[in-house]
């Protein structure tokens, strides 16, 4: 399928964290763009003379429901050229070529009587659109998030996410610290706190991993190898 480019630029730029940050991109409202919560747009970045690898793809942090423009959550990695062009020279009023959605991490139609979000990074993104959407909706499914990152720092969306667990009841937030300790998270890796909280096999359970290859590889065997999940319930989403 042929996508369409839309020219639009940045038009907001927001620190989240030492090396993350929030960008918006321009949605024109006669473009009548419309995409589901998981999905991606791919950038054209002005960072290489062959066409394909000027492309990076990025999940959409905001909801279908958000009538403002899209937002993105994107870190910088070291010789990185997409980053580095967004984080050193790109800033408000850069012009951005995107086109899209595109991507089929989607909440399955498959009847579900819960779903486990699990991610590290900006693998969160995909999931906050899916949570906005969500309560948005006044959707009713119970919904576990499980983030992992290193440090308290590279906590991302952290009072949204403490904020819609107050806020819904069927909504619980773990979160999993490997090189520090805080009151309101666990020691160690995402791992552990699925290992442990879905022991025992359900069928109804849906997961939904997102982040790098390296964690979403090792969820997934850890899923469907050793605890017994069906691949079917079992959906992913790889960065890098």
């Amino acid at each position: 399928m042929a996508w369409k480019w839309y020219d639009s630029q940045i038009t907001k730029i927001e620190q989240m964290t030492s090396t993350t940050r929030r960008f918006w991109v321009e949605k024109k409202p006669e473009w009548d763009f419309t995409f589901q919560a998981g999905q991606f747009i791919t950038l054209d970045l002005p960072i290489h003379e062959k066409r394909l690898k000027r492309w990076r793809s990025y999940s959409l942090a905001g909801s279908p429901t958000d009538t403002g423009d899209l937002e993105l959550c994107i870190v910088k990695l070291e010789g990185g050229l997409a980053s580095e062009y967004l984080f050193e020279e790109a800033s408000v009023g850069t012009p951005i070529k995107f086109k899209g959605p595109a991507g089929a991490f989607t909440l399955s139609k498959k009847t579900a009587t819960k779903l486990v979000f699990i991610c590290t990074g900006t693998g969160i993104a995909p999931f906050r659109s899916m949570l906005r959407e969500m309560a948005a909706t006044e959707w009713n499914q119970p919904v576990h998030l499980i983030f992992g990152t290193r440090f308290e720092e590279g906590i991302l969306y952290k009072k949204e996410m403490e904020a819609l667990e107050k806020d819904f009841p069927n909504f619980k937030y773990s979160i999993a610290l490997s090189r520090e300790t805080t009151p309101y998270s666990q020691q160690g890796y995402v791992h552990q706190i699925y290992e442990q909280a879905y022991e025992q096999v359900h069928q109804g359970i849906h997961f939904y991993i997102c982040g790098w290859s390296n964690m979403v590889d090792e969820a997934v065997k850890k899923l469907t190898e050793d605890m017994g999940y069906s691949k079917e319930q079992v959906h992913y989403e790889l960065y890098g």
